[in-house]
């Protein structure tokens, strides 16, 4: 099987080459911008299956398809964790969220692996698509949450919450109170509900209240450690492959 990468942060790119080696799978070619990625299209036999991030550094990945009629199998890797995962889950495309999980990869090549002889061409409306990225259409986000104390329903509103957090299998509120409530959802599905100018999710655990942050200190491993207002529970982490994300977030 010949599998390409197309990622602009070269370090993503080399540890999901790594992440795909453990799946016996070799990634030998990588490419990290549109332009390099038509010019490769042009010149080479296209491979089996892509490993597509949407972002590249000249522009969206998108563009590439607008270039080259592109027959290969896609999985999408991804950062934009609200309007585009929704447009490829109606269109049936698989996706990857950073920062990627070892487990999630498996299950998304064991999926095209099954899907296997078909080979189907690309049928996406990326002008669509690019305009849930660009312009998302205005909808409602959730206001407040309820959460059971005792007996007792409490509504807390969005404003009094700090971050979102996933501990032994259970989701929690921090609140600006410095209260934690156990949540009947996952993080995943908070993706669809929570104001993305608000809240980020800077990591596989936390999600994070940009209001609710006192400070910010360079970490180990090029990462960072978010200081929040009322919460110190653990340490709240930016993942790496998140930084550049966030970062641009913050701005």
């Amino acid at each position: 099987m010949k599998v390409i990468i197309i990622e602009d942060e070269k370090p993503s790119a080399r540890r999901l080459q790594r992440m795909l080696a453990t799946l016996n799978l070799e990634a030998e070619t990588m490419l990290h911008s549109v332009e390099e990625a038509i010019n490769w299209f042009q010149n080479n036999q296209h491979p089996d299956l892509i490993f597509l991030d949407i972002q590249l550094s000249d522009g969206l990945s998108f563009e590439i398809f607008e270039a080259i009629e592109i027959k290969s199998a896609i999985i999408f890797t991804t950062a934009y964790d609200e309007y585009a995962l929704q447009a490829f889950k109606l269109n049936s495309i698989d996706y990857l969220l950073k920062p990627i999980d070892d487990d999630d990869l498996a299950k998304a090549v064991k999926k095209y692996q099954e899907r296997l002889p078909q080979k189907q061409a690309v049928t996406l409306d990326f002008n669509d698509i690019k305009k849930l990225l660009i312009n998302p259409i205005d909808r409602e986000y959730k206001k407040r949450f309820s959460v059971k104390v005792g007996q007792h329903l409490k509504l807390i509103n969005i404003d009094d919450i700090e971050c979102f957090y996933s501990e032994n299998k259970g989701t929690y509120l921090h609140t600006t109170e410095g209260r934690n409530y156990l949540l009947d959802t996952t993080l995943e599905l908070l993706e669809n509900e929570l104001e993305p100018q608000t809240f980020f999710r800077i990591s596989r655990k936390f999600y994070v209240n940009v209001n609710a942050i006192k400070d910010m200190v360079s970490y180990t491993n090029s990462r960072l450690q978010i200081k929040l207002n009322s919460y110190n529970d653990d340490e709240v982490i930016v993942a790496r492959e998140r930084v550049k994300d966030f970062k641009a977030w913050l701005e």
